[in-house]
């Protein structure tokens, strides 16, 4: 008799059974991990190009960094060389100014010191009304040259002992025209700052002055500075038909009018200030004394 053992039979059956399976499912392990490796090979050389480009990237802003800063000190050696050539320039200007206000000398009977002070009185109160420094410089060293324009005046006009008449007053109103037009057209802050002030320094802040009849801020504030400090200067010097005055009466008549002058003729603001530095103007006053 012959007879099959279970689990015999069950053995050899299920190696038939299972074979197809494995075959199955070991292609899908390869595919998928074909795939993947081919997923990784794409990434690997993205990260690659990644890297390439961020490496050419830093290498061009490298570049560019140089390039700037090499651009970088030819232009502060470029504006250093402007700056000494600026200076050079403005050295030039003022020493301009310093012989045509001699030259002025010559001509006027202003003295020296008159002019020294003018100029003392400009920083100081151009300084009050915080005016910047380089500005407050230009207007102290322009301020000399307000007169310029009597360089054109007839000397018998000029140097007339007593009041002038009628033609005489309209020639010798003409020089601050003539000062400007000697200052006109020139590339020098100071020598404009000069111009402004020879045109505009008997203007009056009501109107009352001379040669166009300006008002306020119609006139520029060194045309307004000047004419206040050139009439403190005037009534604390002598003149044909006055005595020097003193500071205190000086003052006075600035800040409350004589009938020949009036607080109405000057800027407020500069009357305010007047009123804060007179002291350091009568200080000045007494260091450079005729």
């Amino acid at each position: 008799m012959t007879w099959h053992s279970s689990d015999g039979d069950r053995g050899p059956a299920s190696d038939q059974a299972d074979a197809p399976s494995e075959r199955l499912v070991k292609p899908t392990l390869d595919t998928e991990l074909g795939r993947t490796r081919a997923q990784l090979d794409v990434c690997a050389r993205d990260l690659r190009q990644m890297v390439n480009a961020e490496r050419e990237k830093r290498e061009c802003l490298d570049a560019t960094h140089k390039q700037l800063q090499v651009y970088a000190r030819d232009v502060k050696r470029g504006f250093e060389a402007e700056r000494r050539k600026t200076r050079e320039l403005e050295k030039a200007f003022r020493d301009t100014v310093w012989r045509l206000t001699r030259a002025a000398q010559y001509k006027d009977n202003e003295t020296g010191a008159h002019i020294r002070r003018l100029s003392r009185y400009a920083a100081v109160v151009a300084r009050q009304l915080g005016v910047p420094e380089p500005e407050a410089e230009r207007i102290a060293a322009a301020a000399p040259m307000h007169d310029i324009g009597k360089l054109a005046v007839p000397d018998a006009t000029l140097h007339k002992e007593g009041p002038l008449d009628d033609r005489e007053w309209e020639v010798m109103k003409k020089h601050s025209g003539f000062g400007a037009s000697l200052l006109q057209q020139s590339a020098s802050p100071l020598l404009e700052i000069a111009r402004q002030i020879a045109l505009t320094h008997h203007e009056r802040c009501d109107g009352t002055g001379y040669p166009q009849g300006l008002k306020g801020e119609e006139i520029p504030l060194c045309g307004r500075i000047v004419m206040l400090i050139d009439q403190y200067d005037a009534l604390r010097s002598r003149r044909c038909y006055k005595p020097p005055f003193d500071h205190e009466t000086t003052r006075r008549v600035l800040l409350e009018g004589d009938g020949r002058t009036m607080p109405s003729h000057f800027d407020p603001t500069l009357l305010d200030a007047f009123c804060g530095a007179h002291k350091e103007l009568e200080a000045v006053y007494a260091e450079i004394s005729d």
